[in-house]
């Protein structure tokens, strides 16, 4: 196993640290820093950004070819970690634990650690991760944002108001898509120079409050992050997500699909609600009235076309539905888009 020891002040500092063990070029693009690595030690690439406002995101998409084992320091640089694993995993423990805990794919993790103590991350040889760590300087976050972070539940509120470090905390929360769908945008921002950092700031900022409404909600309902879904059978189900999406239109039954995908209907059914908060006929209903809306925003077909492409059969139950969800029949909202200066979004 590899030991990177973290004693740095900064994001930055630690990226040049784990470079120092682990080799590599660090590239910097408009305030964006990528550390390239390709050799016996891992491949891949480590990014991070730093904002004034008291938060840095630290993006892990590599593979390490030996086992590491990360050993920061809290004594000089103790952030808030939101972090989020799109693939593979990780693991982590405090100082006086023994026993390591996994970071899974898709869960939100907030983890602090207290002044003077030790945080230790774990990276398996020949594990490709993708990781986005969130870490946010809580005085400097609270002084800069104008906020004293009143609208926290009682738990995240005393993290955030702890400016002495004095105690340790972590929540290994539920499974979040939402998330993913974020971390996807963030990813594939194209645009250059200012205009991509702006947007890129903009996306951290709705996955720290995803982070943070997902907390509240965990701990609202009391949730754990239990299911009795493999990781496998998870993978499954949003690959079924993602095929409905792409494919709205098609004649889809639960039975059908979990023929197709081999599980069980109630697996598949668990998986949606758990992934989506929807059952799988909630979901594709969802999806297509969204598909339907865009159509309406983006092309000329008249409501008749639309409602058979999305893969209705009835234009009254379409009317039905889309005024329920957004509040304004399909002919008004084409109305308006018609009439309006500008498309709506």
């Amino acid at each position: 196993m590899k030991t990177i020891n973290v004693t740095a002040k900064s994001t930055e500092g630690t990226v040049k640290q784990i470079q120092e063990v682990i080799g590599g070029t660090i590239i910097e693009r408009w305030g964006e820093y990528v550390l390239e690595v390709d050799n016996e030690n891992a491949k891949g690439k480590i990014t991070f950004i730093t904002f004034e406002w008291g938060a840095s995101v630290l993006e892990y998409d590599i593979t390490f070819l030996e086992n590491i084992s990360l050993i920061m320091d809290t004594s000089e640089y103790n952030p808030i970690h939101f972090t989020y694993t799109s693939e593979g995993h990780c693991f982590h423990r405090f100082e006086k634990e023994n026993k390591k805990r996994k970071l899974e794919q898709f869960q939100s993790v907030i983890i602090t650690s207290k002044d003077g103590g030790y945080n230790y991350g774990y990276f398996e040889k020949d594990v490709k991760i993708h990781i986005h760590l969130i870490q946010v300087s809580r005085v400097l976050f609270l002084k800069k944002r104008l906020n004293d972070g009143a609208i926290l539940n009682q738990k995240l509120y005393n993290v955030f108001h702890d400016q002495q470090h004095e105690n340790v905390f972590s929540y290994f929360g539920t499974y979040n898509l939402k998330l993913a769908n974020l971390i996807k945008q963030f990813d594939k921002v194209k645009q250059k120079g200012m205009i991509k950092m702006l947007i890129k700031e903009g996306i951290i900022y709705q996955i720290l409050s995803e982070h943070i409404l997902q907390h509240n909600k965990d701990i609202k309902l009391n949730k754990k992050p239990n299911s009795s879904l493999s990781k496998t059978e998870l993978n499954i189900v949003r690959k079924t997500a993602t095929r409905i999406l792409k494919n709205v239109s098609l004649d889809y039954s639960v039975e059908d699909l979990a023929l197709e995908n081999g599980l069980t209907q109630a697996k598949l059914q668990e998986g949606f609600k758990l992934l989506y908060t929807r059952t799988v006929t909630e979901y594709i209903r969802h999806v297509r009235l969204e598909k339907a809306r865009d159509l309406m925003n983006s092309t000329e077909l008249n409501i008749s076309q639309i409602v058979y492409s999305i893969g209705f059969s009835s234009r009254s139950y379409f009317s039905k539905i889309f005024k329920k969800k957004y509040n304004i029949s399909p002919s008004e909202f084409i109305k308006n888009k018609q009439n309006a200066d500008i498309k709506v979004a």
